[in-house]
């Protein structure tokens, strides 16, 4: 995937211009944050849950290796191969190495955000393998060749009549608005993909340490089909997923599908150890994880490692003002919304990602919905660090933060300035108490008006309240 986070400017004037953007991202608004909210109101130890997750993310990255190590033990014993890739480009080969030794010609796939990541689909394509994506939203995605703007909801950016059009296009049948014959469409041609399929690739929500097994979550059912039909499975995960126990497991359970959309639980979660058993019914002759790191073994022991407790919930981006605005592609890249901004700096390089630690309110509300509690305005802060650091800020903003430097090393100066300022603005602003042109700050007076500020300075109503 194409990385275009540096023109995340240029991207959010067009997409609060799209009317049909705009009509799906009111669904979002109007959707995940209030199931969330009615699901968390029936668990009342929610709040010890993440404060349990959130330590015993930390216990787990302190002690990567060792879980990482027990998980691959175990994956063996249990017949199955581990693949370790510290880049993307050695997943992909990783990945069509195992499909071309099985001959194949054809993929399913369970939904993937690391497949995203590794840019997957384009790689085999490329090599000559057609890769099929089984999920819903990314099915609709792939038939319109456009890529996921949400990491649980991957086609939220398109409307009904999109998804309509794109059927009716691709499989040659009366054009339909009715959700229920369009799914039975989905059906119908993704059964037989299932049944042909060589080699079925998912994503894993966790892997645990203690009995080398994944798990996927789902809504669909899709992913059960993808790993028991064909006669290998390969799973893709990054590395941070790792938990020690089946025990551990269910405490991010019980906080995944609440964060993510509302549920107690998705409908599916399904338990994969190894290849199939001469006792089992069905099930791969083939088992393979992908582990990818690609950039995060580098954020352990920095500002930045609890960024790796993340869980892939999108609670973040489904509280985020600005996501809200103007949807996921404007991102540029895999993961959009807070975590996104956090994430695509460290894969891409700050160089390419600056503008996305900058879009952002600061209101907090991401960290105070994260089910494992990352501080993610504080990394969003970090990463502003980083850019100034290395000179890749605009020089108006550079220039700008120097001479609020410049003031606020010198006390005495600053209040005689804020009180000028203060003054100033109250003149400015008139009996109308409000500006509607300001000098420097027609980013803000080009499109609305700047309140004038009324009363005393925050430092003169200070050293009342202390006297």
């Amino acid at each position: 995937m194409e990385i275009r986070s540096k023109a995340f400017k240029s991207n959010s004037r067009i997409a609060l211009e799209d009317a049909n953007l705009q009509r799906a991202l009111g669904n979002l608004k109007a959707g995940f944050p209030s199931k969330r909210a009615a699901a968390i109101a029936r668990l009342p130890e929610f709040d010890a849950l993440r404060d349990q997750a959130r330590d015993l993310k930390n216990h787990i990255l302190e002690h990567l290796d060792l879980y990482l190590e027990e998980f691959e033990k175990n994956v063996t014993t249990n017949g199955g191969t581990v693949h370790w890739c510290r880049s993307a480009e050695d997943a992909r080969k990783t990945i069509l190495q195992i499909c071309q030794q099985q001959d194949a010609k054809t993929v399913t796939k369970g939904k993937s955000m690391v497949s995203e990541e590794i840019a997957l689909n384009e790689y085999l394509e490329a090599n000559g393998v057609t890769p099929v994506e089984t999920d819903l939203g990314e099915y609709i995605l792939q038939l319109r060749n456009d890529h996921p703007s949400h990491i649980v909801a991957p086609a939220i950016h398109l409307t009904l009549d999109d998804v309509s059009t794109a059927f009716h296009e691709h499989h040659k049948r009366p054009k339909s608005d009715d959700p229920a014959v369009l799914m039975q469409e989905a059906r119908e041609v993704l059964r037989t993909k299932f049944v042909a399929a060589d080699v079925g690739i998912t994503g894993a929500n966790f892997l645990i340490a203690e009995t080398g097994s994944t798990i996927i979550c789902t809504n669909e059912g899709n992913g059960d089909l993808t790993q028991t039909l064909p006669k290998t499975h390969i799973v893709v995960s990054s590395i941070e997923k790792v938990v020690p126990t089946l025990e551990d497991m269910t405490l991010f359970l019980r906080l995944l599908a609440r964060s993510a959309t509302g549920q107690e639980f998705t409908v599916y979660n399904t338990l994969s150890t190894g290849p199939r058993r001469r006792s089992d019914q069905d099930g791969p002759e083939n088992f393979h994880v992908v582990l990818v790191d690609n950039g995060r073994s580098d954020m352990v022991g920095t500002e930045f490692q609890e960024m790796l407790r993340c869980i892939r919930c999108s609670a973040c981006m489904n509280h985020c003002p600005v996501y809200g605005a103007v949807g996921g592609h404007t991102y540029g890249w895999v993961y959009p919304g807070p975590m996104g901004s956090v994430l695509t700096p460290q894969m891409v390089g700050i160089e390419n990602a600056g503008l996305l630690p900058n879009a952002s309110t600061f209101c907090g509300k991401c960290e105070e919905v994260c089910p494992v509690r990352i501080p993610l305005p504080k990394l969003m802060r970090h990463w502003r660090d980083k850019e100034y650091e290395k000179h890749l800020s605009p020089a108006s903003v550079r220039w700008g933060l120097g001479t609020w430097s410049f003031f606020a090393r010198r006390p005495s100066l600053y209040r005689w300035l804020s009180r000028g300022s203060n003054l100033f603005l109250r003149l400015v602003g008139g009996k109308r108490g409000r500006i509607s042109k300001l000098p420097l700050a027609g980013g803000w007076t080009d499109f609305r008006d700047l309140p004038a500020p009324s009363g005393k300075t925050f430092m003169q109503q200070w050293q009342e309240r202390k006297q």
